[in-house]
C-alpha cells in the first residue's frame, strides 16, 4: 500500500513558536520546538518572533494571516511599536473587527490596507467583543495577548463561534506554556499578569489540514493509501475528514497515529463547511468522484482567503471537466460517478491550497493536469510533489 508520513502543523507549529517566544521573554524560559516543514508561512513567523525579540520594528509576514492576525495584538500587549509588511492577498484581507477592538483598547494602527500596517501605544484590559462568525484567528490573537496585561480582560463571542477547532488549539497549546483561560458559553475571561511558562520540550503534531489531499487520494487511488503520524487525539478541526470521507462511502481505517483510507462506492452529501472552510477545495474533487450531488454551505469566507476560493475551485474544476455551481455561500458539484474528467491547464491562482486540489484532481482525469504556478504550495507543504511522487501519484500532472 502506498504509505507517507504526514508533516509538521502548521497550525500548531505557529501557536507553540508563539508562546515560547512569549516564555523567553516574560519569564526567561525557553523551549526548542523542531519544525521541519519549509513552510512560507512557518518561516514568516520564525522571523517576525525573532526581529521582536531583538527589539527591532519591521515584521515581514509574507502571505501568512496567521503571522500577522495572530502578533498584531501581541505586539499591542508588549506596547512594541511594529511594521507589518505582507505580500500577495494579504494586505487586502479583512482585519475587522479586531482592528477597531484594538484601538478601542489603547492601540494606535495606521489605517486599514496601509502598507506597511504600523501598530503603536499600549493594549489595555477590558471587555473584547468579537462576531462568532469572523475569523477565529482573531480570536486566538487576543487570547495570546490578553494574558500579558495588567488587569483582567473578557472576549464576549456574539453568535457560533466557527472554526471553533483552531480556537480550541489556541487554547491546549497557551495551558502547556502555563497560561489560565476560564471558558463560558458567552465567551473566555482572562486573567492579567501571567507569564508564559514553557515546558522543557514541545513535539508539534502532524498536519491533518494538509494531509487531507492524500488522504481524498486515497479514496480515489486503486489501493488506497495510509498517512503516519496522524493523532487520533489532535483538536485540529481538519480531523473531520474522517467522518466526511466515510459520509461520502470511502473505507476508513483508523489506528492510533495513522489513517488509511481506500476507494469504495461515493455518494454525494450536504457539507456544513462552516468549522472547516480550509477542506472545501479537496471536498470538492471528492464529490466529482461521487454519484448524485454534492452539496457546500456555509462557506462564504473562503472569498477572502489566499484567493476567492469558491470562484477558484468553480472555475479550475469546470476547467477540467467537472460541473460545479457557484453559490455566494458555497458550491453545488455533480458527480460524475466514476466518468473521468477531461484535463486541462488549471491556474492555481496563487494559491496553495488550489494547486494541491488541481493535482488530486489529475487522478480524475483522461489527459494531464497542467498546474501553472505549482510554486504557491511553499506556503505550507513546499514538499506536496515531492510526496506525490513517491505516492505514484504524479503520472497526470505536469507542472
Amino acid at each position: 500500500m502506498r504509505e507517507i508520513t504526514a508533516i509538521a502543523s502548521k497550525s500548531d507549529a505557529h501557536r507553540a513558536m508563539i508562546c515560547a517566544a512569549l516564555s523567553q521573554l516574560t519569564s526567561g524560559r525557553t523551549c526548542q520546538i523542531h519544525v521541519d516543514s519549509g513552510s512560507k508561512d512557518i518561516e514568516a513567523t520564525a522571523a517576525c518572533l525573532s526581529a521582536f525579540l531583538a527589539g527591532e520594528e519591521t515584521m515581514h509576514c509574507g502571505e501568512s494571516g496567521s503571522t500577522l492576525r495572530f502578533l498584531l495584538p501581541v505586539m499591542g500587549a508588549l506596547g512594541h511599536r511594529a511594521s507589518f509588511y505582507g505580500e500577495g492577498r494579504l494586505p487586502e484581507r479583512p482585519l475587522s473587527p479586531l482592528y477597531e477592538e484594538l484601538t478601542a483598547h489603547g492601540c494606535v494602527l495606521s489605517p486599514k490596507g496601509s502598507r506597511p500596517l504600523v501598530i503603536s501605544g499600549k493594549l489595555k484590559a477590558g471587555t473584547y467583543t468579537m462576531p462568532g462568525n469572523v475569523s477565529s484567528q482573531y480570536i486566538s490573537g487576543l487570547l495570546f495577548a490578553l494574558p500579558l496585561l495588567t488587569g483582567d480582560s473578557k472576549i464576549l463571542l456574539e453568535g457560533k463561534l466557527e472554526s471553533r477547532g483552531y480556537v480550541d488549539m489556541t487554547l491546549q497549546v497557551i495551558r502547556k506554556f502555563g497560561i489560565q483561560i476560564e471558558e463560558s458559553d458567552t465567551g473566555f475571561t482572562v486573567p492579567g499578569g501571567q507569564t508564559y511558562q514553557a515546558p522543557q520540550s514541545y513535539v508539534v503534531e502532524g498536519d491533518w489540514s494538509n494531509s487531507c489531499f492524500f488522504l481524498v487520494a486515497g479514496a480515489l487511488a486503486e489501493g488506497g493509501i495510509c498517512v503516519k503520524g496522524l493523532s487520533q487525539q489532535s483538536l485540529q478541526g481538519d480531523k473531520k475528514i474522517l467522518d466526511l470521507l466515510k459520509n461520502f462511502g470511502a473505507e476508513v481505517w483508523q489506528g492510533e497515529n495513522e489513517v488509511i483510507v481506500k476507494p469504495g462506492k461515493l455518494r454525494g452529501i450536504t457539507i456544513d463547511a462552516s468549522q472547516i472552510p480550509d477542506m472545501v477545495p479537496i471536498l470538492a474533487v471528492l464529490a466529482c468522484a461521487a454519484e448524485g450531488r454534492t452539496v457546500i454551505e456555509n462557506a462564504g469566507r473562503l472569498r477572502i482567503k489566499e484567493s476567492d476560493r469558491l470562484a477558484t475551485v468553480s472555475q479550475v474544476l469546470n476547467g477540467l471537466g467537472a460541473k460545479v455551481k457557484e453559490l455566494p455561500e458555497g458550491l453545488i458539484i455533480e458527480g460524475l460517478a466514476g466518468e473521468q474528467m477531461s484535463g486541462g491547464t488549471a491556474d492555481g491562482a496563487n494559491d496553495h491550497r488550489i494547486v494541491m486540489m488541481a493535482a488530486i484532481s489529475s487522478l480524475l482525469c483522461k489527459e494531464p493536469v497542467i498546474i501553472t504556478g505549482a510554486e504557491a504550495v511553499s506556503k505550507s507543504y513546499p514538499d506536496f510533489f515531492w510526496d506525490l511522487k513517491k505516492l505514484e501519484l504524479d503520472g497526470n500532472v505536469r507542472i
